[in-house]
């Protein structure tokens, strides 16, 4: 069974507004992602650890973006299990509401001048809440958008909550850069940080009044008529998809590993703090990067659905392996010029490998634990890749007093995901609907069903 056919080219407006609820709903929880990222570059540190050496201050606070990683695997799991037994649309709530309940009071938190130890057991409790709320989050919202398609789009809908990510990247570093022009240094460190986690309140109430309008994925719909839902898809898909679940975590790592040294706060980091060039301007050129992500993303998820996901990963991969070194070599000039060019075309080239990434995954595993396989994967790919990923770099320059070395941990990062990329069969436009008494994974399909593009 295919999903319903609209009329070529345009979306109908049940689609519209999926798309629209998945991209602004992906938004807002990276928003509350990602301005953590930005603070922890910025101000984390001295606020809420003991007073130390600063470049330990900084590995401390970047360990804190990577704590939340660790909790993705859990959120995962628990919302994959919602997400596959009860529909796709729940897990779009409950993360959206969690994400900005931690985000918001970590805007509240008092330092730790203020309740001494209280101070970071409260913060990384709240990363470990939204770890947990980004875990399960983004597989709800990419396929809500991948299943309610057209066969032959799947990559154009899927990009939406993909555009989700670099959207929340330059709306957190848009915040933080005109909250750092209008206050002044001091007036920033002491309360101004505080005002884009507060905002996020405001972000959430508009995030969920569109999300709840959004109707359940046609898939889970057809799966729950045929009563063909799973009762345990996490033993399921470890029993009998394990060389699923590697392969997918493996594609994700890479983007994932690349993509935190912009998104994670190391860039802005570094640039500040060890090449001494002004918050304020960093974070436009990240805000512009993070622009170029964007169009990179739509493109990759557009142009996989005419060539395939799996020669689109492969033509991102190899641009971005291409530019790893040059990107901090650029950056080292400190010429405001250079950084700019050096991140742009950092973020169109990570979009490529981006933009495909919910089709690719729906494309993969079979609709009765289809979310939790792909949750699974994206969260297990965070923690591999991300997690750690500024941490790691920090203490890479620490160590060997070059970026080089950074370069080098990404390339091997990024290689490794070219190769299992290779590993998969492309099955872009296959089957997503199960058939009611089919034995196939695939609804009457066997699991090699599919177009081969490569």
């Amino acid at each position: 069974m295919s999903t319903p056919a609209a009329v070529p080219g345009r979306m109908t407006k049940e689609q519209k507004r999926v798309a629209g609820a998945t991209m602004v709903g992906t938004t807002v929880e990276w928003y509350d992602y990602f301005i953590y990222a930005n603070a922890a570059a910025l101000v984390l540190a001295p606020q809420f650890f003991t007073p130390a050496e600063v470049s330990l201050g900084s590995i401390i606070a970047f360990a804190t973006v990577g704590i939340s990683f660790l909790f993705r695997p859990l959120g995962a799991i628990v919302m994959g299990r919602v997400g596959d037994k009860y529909g796709r649309r729940a897990v779009l709530i409950i993360t959206l509401v969690l994400m900005g309940v931690g985000t918001t009071l970590v805007g509240l938190l008092p330092t730790y001048a203020t309740i001494g130890i209280w101070a970071p057991i409260l913060l990384i409790f709240l990363r470990i809440v939204q770890g947990f709320s980004a875990g399960g989050e983004w597989g709800g919202a990419a396929l809500m958008a991948v299943e309610h398609a057209p066969d032959h789009a799947r990559g154009k809908f899927g990009a939406f909550p993909q555009l989700g990510v670099p959207a929340g990247m330059l709306l957190a570093s848009a915040v933080s850069a005109i909250i750092a022009a209008v206050l002044s240094p001091e007036q920033f460190m002491a309360w101004g940080w505080r005002i884009p986690f507060l905002l996020s309140f405001v972000l959430i109430l508009i995030g969920y009044y569109i999300r709840q309008r959004v109707e359940e994925s046609p898939v889970f719909e057809e799966m729950a008529r045929t009563k063909q839902t799973e009762s345990a898809p996490l033993s399921t898909l470890f029993s009998k998809h394990p060389k699923k679940v590697i392969q997918a975590t493996l594609v994700f790592m890479g983007n994932n590993t690349a993509g935190y040294m912009l998104t994670g706060g190391f860039i802005l980091g570094y640039a500040t703090n060890k090449l001494e060039l002004q918050a304020g301007d960093i974070l436009n050129i990240i805000t512009i990067g993070s622009l170029a992500w964007l169009i990179s993303t739509w493109i990759g998820g557009v142009v996989s659905d005419r060539i395939g996901r799996k020669k689109m990963f492969i033509i991102g991969w190899v641009l971005l392996l291409a530019w790893l070194f040059p990107l901090f070599l650029l950056i080292e000039t400190r010429n405001l010029a250079w950084v700019t060019v050096s991140l742009v075309v950092f973020g169109a080239f990570m979009g490529f490998s981006y933009g495909p990434l919910p089709a690719l995954y729906a494309e993969l595993f079979p609709a009765r634990i289809r979310l939790s396989g792909s949750s699974i994967s994206y969260a297990l790919g965070s923690v591999i890749g991300g997690a750690f990923a500024p941490t790691i770099a920090a203490a890479l320059v620490g160590q060997f007093n070059t970026t080089v070395a950074v370069s080098t941990y990404l390339f091997i990062w990024v290689g490794a995901s070219l190769i299992a990329t290779l590993t998969l069969k492309d099955r872009t436009g296959a089957d997503l609907y199960p058939q009611e008494g089919a034995t196939g994974e695939w609804g009457g399909h066997t699991e090699e069903a599919g177009p081969e593009h490569l």
